[in-house]
């Protein structure tokens, strides 16, 4: 009980800066980590040559899909859990929580299975060449199929974070992250295995990211329970987690689409441009996946106070939020734009045009994502308020909405720069969409206030 009231505390009376530290910071740090053993594929396998580089491109969105199938789970049994907290409907938490993780397992390996069976043709959707073909299939077919832990991991890594827990959510994150750097190049190139011995490591990994989370559960850490017996396909559960987690899917889906496309651009500029695209991807995804570790800190924060009727906490945490993910997109993005041809030039063994165009699309997705701290806020803060229509359109709008016409429109007109601005081009438009969508959101919060204060009176 005494757990259960110092994460409740933390959620809705501790100060704003240091519940979003608190919540934020542990998190961040775990999807640092992530992020870097994501480039540590990135970075050991570019060792192994150009082909193999683009193996492991091509093969990343497949696994972005699956793994969205946790988000759709987790991240909408989480929007609805913190709310549930804030409202003290512990009972029903524990429905949506056991709900989620059992139907993601479930769907998870019905996705990887046909994934699976369709390998090949999918891996020619996603942009593979003949030459990379073999080591896309050995890779892919090794990564998917161990993902079904990936799934589980993301699930849980969601519903954790709503509880306040960021720190267990950290530690799961970093060990399977500094597991599979360590492991990478023993598997790559002590046991010769090359792109094999990468999807090996990341599966390991992964299986040992799941164990942390199983100890958190059977030593019953958590504050909700996990039983079979508390899952519960009622309309009513099944609507509260579907009408966030569909969104949250469609926002991955949409994402590994866009990569699918920018790869499927750049093939036709060489095999150069195309093995350029996977460490362009994984290098804007640290930044990205950086900010939405802090934002999970910012999400049962604003999700309980909006919950409990707490706007004046909630606007706080809106406001702080928007100021510190803003500050480091500036940081990241100065950085990632002031030298992007060193940074390019440690995924190649010397390709001089793959670092040429990395470089490009490097400074341009750097400067452009300075605006993502302030996007990302909103499209995190319609979907924990349950606002389903806003939070999708709004999720949908930088690699959907706005992405798919600029990548179908520019090359033509623009050839290879065309490919390269595309998702700057498209994060700024969004950006626009976010201010217009804000605006009315704020006016909407403002006219709920005062209809409660009146009430009280």
């Amino acid at each position: 009980m005494k757990r259960y009231n110092t994460k409740m505390d933390l959620l809705g009376s501790e100060p704003i800066p240091k519940a979003l530290l608190a919540l934020g910071l542990p998190t961040m740090i775990g999807m640092l980590i992530n992020a870097l053993y994501n480039l540590a594929d990135t970075y050991f396998v570019g060792g192994l040559g150009t082909d193999q580089m683009g193996a492991v491109t091509v093969a990343f969105p497949l696994g972005q899909v699956v793994v969205g199938l946790g988000l759709l789970f987790g991240n909408g049994a989480a929007a609805c859990l913190s709310r549930l907290l804030g409202r003290g409907d512990k009972n029903i938490a524990n429905k949506v929580a056991s709900t989620a993780v059992y139907s993601s397992i479930l769907v998870g390996a019905m996705a990887i299975l046909c994934s699976l069976v369709f390998l090949k043709p999918i891996l020619n959707q996603l942009g593979a060449m003949e030459s990379m073909m073999p080591d896309a299939i050995v890779y892919s077919s090794i990564y998917i199929t161990f993902s079904i832990f990936n799934v589980f991991n993301v699930t849980m890594n969601n519903i954790v974070s709503s509880e306040g827990a960021a720190k267990t959510a950290m530690c799961a994150l970093m060990t399977g992250a500094v597991l599979n750097v360590l492991l990478d190049p023993v598997f790559i190139y002590t046991l010769n295995l090359g792109v094999a011995g990468a999807a090996i490591a990341t599966a390991i990994s992964q299986f040992v990211s799941t164990l942390v989370y199983l100890c958190y559960i059977f030593r019953k850490k958590s504050v909700f329970h996990f039983h079979i017996k508390d899952c519960c396909f009622s309309k009513e559960i099944l609507s509260e987690i579907l009408k966030i987690g569909i969104p949250t899917l469609i926002f991955q889906l949409l994402t590994s689409l866009s990569i699918g496309m920018m790869d499927n651009a750049a093939k036709e500029y060489g095999n150069s441009a195309l093995a350029a695209m996977g460490p362009l991807t994984k290098i804007m995804s640290m930044g990205s996946l950086m900010v939405f570790g802090f934002l999970k800190g910012f999400q049962p924060i604003a999700g309980f106070s909006y919950g409990a009727k707490k706007f004046d906490r909630l606007h706080e945490a809106i406001k702080t939020s928007i100021c510190w993910s803003t500050i480091f997109c500036l940081i990241f993005g100065l950085v990632v734009a002031v030298f992007p041809a060193q940074i390019m030039s440690l995924f190649t063994k010397g390709d001089l045009e793959m670092i040429r165009v990395g470089s490009v699309a490097l400074r341009a997705s750097g400067l452009s994502f300075i605006l993502f701290g302030f996007y990302t806020v909103y499209s995190f803060l319609f979907l924990v308020m349950g606002k389903a229509k806003e939070g999708c359109i709004l999720g949908a709008c930088r690699q959907g909405l706005c992405f798919v016409p600029v990548i179908l429109i520019l090359p033509l007109v623009w050839g290879l720069n065309g490919v390269l601005y595309a998702q700057p081009i498209a994060d700024v438009l969004s950006a626009i969409v976010a201010v217009w969508m804000a605006v009315r959101l704020h006016k909407e919060l403002l006219t709920e206030k005062e209809r409660c204060c009146s009430a009280d009176q």
